[in-house]
């Protein structure tokens, strides 16, 4: 199975960018479709981001639509978020997710859809 661990969270003001990672080990990255998911206290888990095993498929939340962009690189075996224009309302905790597929350019966009999870990264943006 895969294990991913993500990083580069942290603290950023309004208007601020971020760039998450995922790193993956155990399992080439390039057999899972990968996605983005936060948690926000007392709010349910929800869709952030989704990208295909090749890279080309790409799903966003509406939340997020032209502000933050998913990228992977299956030669690192890595997954990347990159945030701009950020708000207070993106703080959250930030996980990346991994579905193993047959599906190229399948990109899951329910949270039940993924079978390994990172630990999360917290991101928080202040006003």
């Amino acid at each position: 199975q895969v294990q991913l661990v993500e990083s580069g969270g942290g603290l950023v003001q309004t208007g601020g960018s971020l760039r998450l990672s995922c790193a993956a080990s155990g399992r080439t990255l390039s057999t899972y479709a990968t996605g983005w998911f936060r948690q926000a206290p007392g709010k349910e888990r929800e869709f952030v981001a989704a990208i295909s095993r090749s890279g080309f498929s790409t799903s966003y939340g509406d939340s997020v639509k032209g502000r933050f962009t998913i990228s992977r690189d299956n030669a690192k075996n890595a997954m990347y978020l990159q945030m701009i224009s950020l708000k207070p309302e993106d703080t959250a905790v930030y996980y990346c997710a991994a579905r193993p597929t047959g599906i190229t350019e399948a990109t899951p966009l329910r949270a039940d859809q993924y079978n390994y999870w990172g630990q999360g990264t917290q991101v928080t943006v202040s006003s």
